[in-house]
């Protein structure tokens, strides 16, 4: 275990869970659940298996400095900084470089900085599991057994067994799925081999770097260049020259769906959700009776309402809801959204609007 990393990719905008989630200061430096925000709980998460300085987190800066407030623990040589948002492809690319520049056997988790996991535990037990098999040179990812016929995630279709005694059940990927209709998503979900594609992936930098090349060579390139200018004077100039060249994919589309030796740990109670949108909240927070939820310290006054989520970050500020059923009311004091929760989804196309619109006091 002495070889094994985590790399938090925390660089993201959050937009659809605006209007909380801003340019400034996005969901993961945010407290949407419980005391702590997003990243710190990421972070926590990880204590008892990987010591700080086995932790690297690749952002922005102006994201960044938050961040070190948040988390001083981790060494300020593990913030790696983006010059831009590439996607992540060459967020997990770049960690990989600065990892195996570092340690010629380190393996390492990738893991989003704005997930919510209730089962520690077993999340520990599955990344153990992971490194075991990417010993064996296989790019891991982890599976979410389906709980409904979500269209909001891609699916992971899981082939044949695989083969080796590992410690936990794991098989070959057959195919990466695109986020699915409603009619897809129900076939999926009674077919029984797939699982919700997490985000979350482990595997050893060398078997990714080589994934790299072979099928995204222009970012291989840049990286080899990154690598070498590495712990030198110019190397945030070689990082910036390079970055802002480089084309924006995702590592799941440029690197995963091709890949030739993939596989997939299928994961049930793990108490998972991506916070993706203002609805995936009520999976995580406890609601009252009547299916309420009030977050952020706001003040609801509920009548006659059911299944309502009230955000408010003034607690002097108090939200009357009269005859109200399955909605979202968020108030931010600039910003006042409601919206029914099976449309939560659509927060991105407000701030699209607004961003085409100009109106950027509001992002």
């Amino acid at each position: 275990m002495e070889h094994i990393y985590a790399v938090i990719m925390a660089g993201g905008g959050g937009t659809r869970l605006w209007p909380v989630s801003r340019k400034e200061k996005p969901k993961q430096l945010l407290p949407l659940i419980g005391q702590e925000t997003l990243f710190q709980s990421t972070v926590r998460r990880l204590e008892n298996l990987f010591t700080p300085e086995r932790i690297l987190v690749v952002t922005v800066e102006e994201q960044a400095r938050e961040m070190r407030l948040q988390a001083p623990e981790i060494p300020e040589e593990n913030y790696l900084i983006e010059s831009s948002p590439r996607g992540t492809a060459s967020v997990v690319g770049f960690a990989a470089t600065v990892l195996y520049k570092r340690d010629k056997d380190a393996s390492m988790a990738v893991l989003p900085s704005d997930h919510f996991i209730r089962n520690r535990d077993l999340f520990h037990y599955l990344l153990k599991a992971a490194f075991d098999v990417a010993e064996s040179g296989y790019l891991v990812t982890l599976g979410i057994t389906p709980t409904q016929p979500s269209t909001a995630y891609g699916y992971i279709q899981q082939g044949k067994p695989l083969n080796g005694q590992y410690k936990y059940p794991t098989y070959n990927v057959q195919r990466f799925i695109e986020k699915p209709d409603e009619q897809t998503a129900q076939q999926l979900l009674r077919s029984g081999d797939h699982s919700w594609n997490s985000g979350m992936f482990v595997w050893r930098a060398d078997a990714i770097l080589g994934e790299i090349d072979r099928q995204m060579p222009e970012l291989g390139a840049a990286l080899k260049d990154i690598s070498t200018a590495w712990g030198t004077e110019s190397q945030d100039a070689v990082l910036n020259e390079n970055w802002r060249d480089l084309k924006v994919e995702t590592v799941d589309y440029g690197i995963m769906e091709k890949a030739e030796r993939v596989a997939v740990l299928p994961a049930g109670g793990l108490g998972w959700s991506d916070v993706g949108m203002w609805s995936s909240l009520f999976e995580v927070l406890l609601p009252d009776m009547e299916g309420n939820i009030t977050t952020n310290n706001g003040l609801h006054l509920a009548h006659e309402t059911h299944n309502t989520l009230i955000y408010g970050d003034n607690n002097e500020r108090l939200i009357v809801t009269i005859g109200v059923d399955d909605m979202v009311v968020i108030d931010t004091g600039d910003v006042l959204m409601i919206c029914k929760s099976d449309q939560s989804q659509k927060v991105k196309e407000v701030v699209e609007h607004l961003r085409k619109h100009r109106q950027e006091k509001y992002l």
